[in-house]
């Protein structure tokens, strides 16, 4: 009797368990053949970036992230470059200045998440009227960021004024330059103080905050003069330094910025050739790559409005034998809506 009745507790447990195995296998089958498991997928990854965009550690009081998860954007970009030369030859003074064509240029965006994908168009260049090449990409992170910027142009004017000669205007294509400035910078006080606040709008400046930096700039560049013979000027600059960065927080809504970033260069390898000659230029202290930066922002509701400017200053050289500077600059209007 008491062996029967063990028998049948045993084969009912076995029963039990493998329909508990059968239903499992059921369940699974069914939800890897139904349409949530893409959504679920979805979801998971939504969740993955979500924890990534919030992450960090910030003081909220003073910088928060935006609540919505989309943000659509409208650019216009407007720059320009100009070079100036001074010195001396065979003991005459001469100085020299050359401006490029500025580039105008319309950019659309859509963020998710941090994540942006985005289009520009430079209407002139499409219309054939500005034959110059320039590559602008920037990243502002929460510590961290970086610019880099290459231009190509050969639509150069301006003038030249030797002594004893009198002042001649230069006209294009006289002057091939190619420039790529290359900064980067770290945020002291990144759980106060944004960058992206100003620049990207990734983060929200809630109150008046600003850090200390720490930077590094690079500067090479090629100008090709040819005038009465080709001469060329070589040089490839790296400096590092650190400056300083402001946000002003006058109202709620309203983001007051502005920095400097001066670095010395503390590697030169410069040269000036023409005909056959080579002839070195020797450093000269002080020479500096200073980068600037400037930004208003106007936040009403989920839409916002401003602009923003990002001003680059190069100084090689002594103008008693041969200087250069140069300047990039890039002013840009913005609009965006959050979503």
């Amino acid at each position: 009797m008491v062996r029967a009745l063990f028998h049948i507790l045993a084969r009912s447990a076995g029963l039990a368990r493998r329909g508990r195995a059968g239903v499992l296998l059921l369940v699974v089958a069914g939800s890897l053949g139904q349409p949530v498991s893409a959504q679920n997928l979805l979801q998971r990854f939504d969740n993955m970036l979500t924890e990534k965009y919030n992450k960090g550690n910030i003081d909220t009081a003073y910088i928060v992230r935006p609540k919505t998860k989309w943000t659509a954007k409208a650019r216009f970009n407007f720059s320009g470059a100009n070079i100036v030369a001074e010195g001396d030859d065979s003991g005459q003074h001469f100085t020299s200045e050359m401006n490029a064509d500025c580039k105008s240029t319309l950019s659309f965006s859509l963020g998710y998440l941090g994540i942006s994908l985005s289009l520009s168009l430079n209407p002139a260049k499409l219309m054939g009227r500005y034959n110059d090449y320039e590559l602008n990409i920037n990243s502002y992170g929460k510590r961290i960021g970086w610019d880099i910027i290459y231009q190509e142009a050969h639509n150069f004017t301006g003038w030249y004024d030797h002594e004893g000669m009198g002042r001649l205007e230069l006209t294009p294509g006289l002057l091939n330059v190619k420039t790529l400035n290359l900064n980067a910078f770290y945020i002291l006080n990144n759980r106060r103080f944004s960058y992206p606040a100003a620049f990207s709008q990734s983060y929200i400046q809630r109150r008046s905050a600003g850090s200390f930096l720490l930077a590094a700039s690079a500067m090479g560049q090629h100008a090709k003069v040819n005038w009465d013979f080709i001469t060329n000027l070589k040089m490839t600059n790296i400096g590092i330094g650190g400056g300083y960065g402001y946000n002003y927080v006058p109202s709620q809504g309203w983001l007051l910025h502005i920095s400097a970033l001066p670095t010395f260069i503390v590697y030169s390898n410069t040269s000036i050739s023409f005909a056959e000659n080579s002839v070195p230029l020797h450093y000269h202290f002080p020479e500096v790559i200073i980068t600037g930066r400037g930004a208003v922002v106007r936040q009403k509701g989920n839409h916002f409005f401003g602009f923003s400017m990002v001003y680059n200053f190069t100084n090689i050289g002594n103008r008693e034998s041969l200087a250069v500077d140069n300047v990039k600059w890039r002013v840009r209007a913005f609009y965006g809506l959050r979503m």
